[in-house]
């Protein structure tokens, strides 16, 4: 019996040992939600881009994705974004999709313009860039490449 209380005991210690690690990670992984206001911005294209990705100015986070939509009008990817309510961004703000790195995730860039004008609850960033087809550039460089090679070996033969 005293066997079984040990284990029970045991097994309590690790739950609370483990239930730690995670209150830890999540309260310094910076997975909190901001508290503040909403915006929107409308993008061509949204590849890698998904609610809960970072929104960051000056490569620090002030805000999350919380949604992502399809305009039917216009075929746009609407994102919903919140801001911390101590940034106050003006209405000539940019919005881009960019990645963390080569084999990073995406995030929303914001840079702020130079307008006195601010941007209020609700409003959108109309200066938007989508992402960029990575995989599009690179096979656009190859057969650029390869039809230039077969131009050039063509005029030699002429």
């Amino acid at each position: 019996m005293s066997g079984n209380l040990v284990e029970s005991m045991i097994g309590a210690v690790v739950l609370l040992v483990a239930g730690a690690f995670l209150a830890f990670a999540y309260t310094s992984s910076g997975a909190q939600s901001i508290h503040g206001y909403e915006l929107i911005a409308k993008f061509d294209r949204i590849d890698g881009l998904s609610p809960g990705n970072d929104v960051k100015l000056s490569g620090i986070k002030i805000g999350t994705i919380i949604e992502q939509s399809l305009d039917p009008d216009t075929f746009f990817a609407v994102v919903r974004m919140e801001i911390d309510s101590a940034i106050r961004l003006p209405d000539d703000s940019s919005a881009k999709i960019t990645s963390e790195g080569l084999l990073g995730g995406n995030y929303l860039a914001l840079e702020p313009g130079g307008s006195d004008e601010l941007l209020e609850a609700g409003d959108e960033i109309y200066i938007t860039q989508g992402s960029v087809d990575l995989l599009g550039l690179i096979s656009q460089a190859v057969f650029s490449i390869g039809n230039s090679n077969s131009k050039k070996s063509k005029e030699s033969a002429e």
